[in-house]
């Protein structure tokens, strides 16, 4: 257990060849996810190397003059690839747009893939050498720790240990390159990212050590949610939520404003949303369905739910 009470599991047992080993993962993270929605994990695919080549990368880019940075913004697709400029995006409900800038690397499919999905292509930085493929990397390093995270909370609802795999393999994945700019005068009510809760179903976050990221317990207070070097903070959202009829929470998390001493630093951080492929039926699970939890959400497909979401937090018109 870390020191603000997120709960810090390890893949390597899920990994291992000890079966007892592995149920002990699958019930700590299972337990976690149901209580609070959030876990700290070390043993993923990440080198330190890559997360710092990574970072360093995406701080050259957001060095970049303005209008270099606006000239990969991509219209009509949602942000879903490229630069989205400062203050686009808000929290569902909420009208000031976050104190954020950020950029998206998405799927990378074989040709002979692509023609099936339709996702949009993957733009490249030109004046960032590195930037490519370093988030080429982290994108497929994250996305194989997630499907093994998800073969985990299979196993933890009863399900076929595999039953994500082709749901999420070749998925609407997301990985997204965040910069907090420094804050030049009063927010007037605006933060760095408001209370929300993420979209996807499952969020794999790099480079949650600094204090920023804050997290809702049931009894609705906040806690900075802070891992050490080597972990990811990894959340459930809102898909998977509704998958497990709530079983799983996707818990409500913002990033807040430093205090004002620190109003003129930046803040950089690289969350990668797991999304599934747009037919993923996201109907209640049967077996997520009691007297004492009746079924609480209308049936909708992975797709549809993205394009809902997507116009509530401004990214579509």
């Amino acid at each position: 257990m870390s020191q603000n009470g997120i709960p810090s599991v390890n893949l390597a047992d899920f990994l291992s060849e000890d079966p007892a080993r592995k149920q002990k993962f699958v019930n700590e993270i299972g337990k976690a996810y149901e209580e609070i929605g959030f876990v700290a994990l070390k043993g993923h695919f990440l080198s330190d190397e890559l997360v710092e080549n990574l970072y360093k990368n995406v701080r050259e880019f957001y060095a970049l003059p303005t209008e270099t940075k606006r000239s990969y913004i991509i219209e009509g697709i949602g942000g879903q690839r490229g630069y989205t400029a400062f203050g686009t995006e808000h929290a569902k409900d909420k009208p000031e747009g976050d104190l954020k800038e950020f950029w998206h690397f998405g799927q990378y499919l074989e040709e002979a893939d692509k023609p099936a999905f339709n996702y949009p292509e993957n733009v490249s930085v030109n004046e960032v050498a590195d930037f490519n493929q370093y988030g080429e990397e982290a994108f497929k390093n994250l996305e194989k720790t997630g499907v093994y995270v998800l073969r985990a909370l299979a196993i933890f609802l009863g399900l076929d240990e595999f039953y994500f795999d082709k749901k999420v393999q070749k998925g609407n994945s997301i990985l997204r390159a965040i910069h907090y700019p420094p804050i030049t005068e009063e927010p007037k009510g605006a933060v760095r990212a408001g209370a929300h809760g993420d979209i996807n179903l499952i969020t794999l976050l790099m480079g949650a050590q600094g204090r920023g990221l804050q997290v809702q317990r049931h009894d609705g207070t906040w806690v900075d949610a802070i891992a050490e070097e080597d972990e990811l903070v990894i959340n459930v959202g809102d898909m998977l939520s509704r998958h497990t009829n709530n079983r799983l929470k996707s818990t409500i998390h913002q990033v807040v404003n430093p205090d004002k001493e620190l109003w003129g630093t930046s803040r950089f951080s690289i969350p990668f949303f797991m999304h599934p492929v747009s037919e993923m039926d996201l109907s209640v699970l049967e077996n997520c369905v009691s007297e004492e939890n009746p079924k609480q959400f209308d049936d909708i497909t992975a797709g549809d739910f993205l394009t809902q979401r997507l116009r509530e937090i401004g990214l579509i018109k």
